[in-house]
């Protein structure tokens, strides 16, 4: 072999041959490498095989054609002895593992002030604040906190479960939206890939639980609050009103502290932090629907492998019988309109598919219990009629 193809880093020529008959070797500008030459395996056997070594060394492992590769190879045939004229056609390349944060993540930072902004708009009108300035948005910071405390929660158990498997993804994306809420949730952007269904698992129900911690101290907290008084400028002025219906765990939760969820004074309304702990439930459920790249799915994906598939076949249909239910036997218009949104959501994650680990031999039997319990959880979050739109 001549030095051209002896890459100074990364797994040695003689580590791939056993998948991957190499031909010739090239590092790229970034530090790419790029083996060329004929894989001896189908591609998942092959990334099964050299996945660890790779990781090991610093690289992560994908397999893709010479056609649609970057790499640097000049135009003559190589190794014509062993691939006859015509060039091998397939490329090994292998991309240094980039850090999990790389200096200050403005981008993150940015888009959590501004939704931080979103979040104390959309709370003044929850506190019926009048607003004279922008020191009167601060009047809302305990529906802010509430709001933001729930998702970030969730979104961090997932952040240091991934740090724990070392897979590679960013910090969370939060995302201002002046919407009831005042966001969209946040995300987390997943760059590498998954080692297992252990930490397909790990990863899947850490931000549920972790986010329902939270959710619950945030409703605790909130049922503990003294109400807010309505102005008279309201009572007056209103014509239609928005009533949250109140999921099992809500009501549990009020039961269990002994404080009222509503009282019947007009004049009194229960404590916006008490609508934090609602979100939190209502966002934990749509999570944890067993579809696609839901948490549900990276749930279920785990504990059944690839028959998830056919669980994940079955959720659109559920969404639609749930909304065409409520259609013809309630008459709730705005609850047919949200679960048959989420019904077509849900049948596009269904076609994209999970999540599929790089190793998929079965979890222990303990993971299934958690995995079930927490699907059970996000049940007691779920009520069929979230909300209502009623008239004065």
């Amino acid at each position: 072999m001549d030095e051209r193809r002896a890459p100074a880093a990364g797994p040695p020529v003689d580590a791939v041959q056993s998948v991957f008959q190499v031909a010739d070797v090239r590092v790229g500008d970034d530090d790419t490498i790029y083996y060329l030459g004929t894989p001896l395996a189908s591609a998942k056997a092959l990334e099964r095989e050299l996945w660890e070594l790779f990781r090991e060394n610093g690289y992560d492992l994908s397999l893709t054609t010479r056609a649609q590769s970057e790499a640097p190879f000049d135009e003559t045939p190589v190794v014509e002895d062993r691939f006859g004229p015509s060039r091998p056609q397939y490329v090994l390349v292998a991309e240094p593992r980039s850090p999990h944060i790389d200096g200050i993540p403005w981008t993150n930072v940015v888009f959590f002030v501004l939704t931080v902004l979103s979040t104390l708009l959309v709370g003044t009108q929850w506190y019926y604040v009048e607003i004279d300035g922008p020191l009167s948005l601060l009047e809302a910071w305990p529906f802010t906190a509430a709001i933001l405390g729930v998702l970030a929660v969730h979104e961090f158990g997932h952040y240091v479960m991934i740090r724990y498997h070392d897979v590679d993804a960013s910090l969370p994306y939060f995302i201002p939206f002046p919407s009831l809420i005042g966001t969209m949730g946040a995300v987390i952007r997943m760059r590498g890939r998954i080692p297992d269904r252990k930490a397909l698992f790990d990863i899947g129900v850490s931000g549920p639980l972790a986010g329902l911690v939270a959710t619950v101290v945030v409703t605790v907290i909130g049922l503990y609050l003294d109400p807010i008084t309505v102005p008279e400028r309201v009572l007056e002025g209103s014509s239609t009103s928005l009533r949250f219906n109140d999921p099992l765990l809500l009501v549990f939760l009020a039961e269990l502290t002994g404080q009222p969820l509503s009282y019947s004074d007009p004049r009194l309304a229960a404590n916006p932090v008490i609508f934090g702990g609602w979100v939190g439930m209502f966002v934990t459920f749509l999570n944890l629907l067993p579809v696609g790249q839901f948490d549900g799915g990276h749930i279920v994906r785990a504990i059944l492998g690839p028959r998830q598939e056919t669980v994940a076949a079955a959720v659109p249909a559920a969404l639609f019988g749930l909304a065409g239910y409520l259609y013809f036997a309630q008459e709730a218009t705005n609850a047919v309109v949200l679960w048959a949104f989420w019904g077509l959501i849900a049948g596009g994650l269904a076609y994209a598919g999970p999540a599929t680990p790089i190793r998929d031999e079965p979890i222990g039997r303990r993971r299934q219990a958690v995995g079930v319990l927490t699907l059970v959880l996000g049940l007691l979050c779920f009520t069929p009629v979230p909300f209502e739109i009623l008239a004065a």
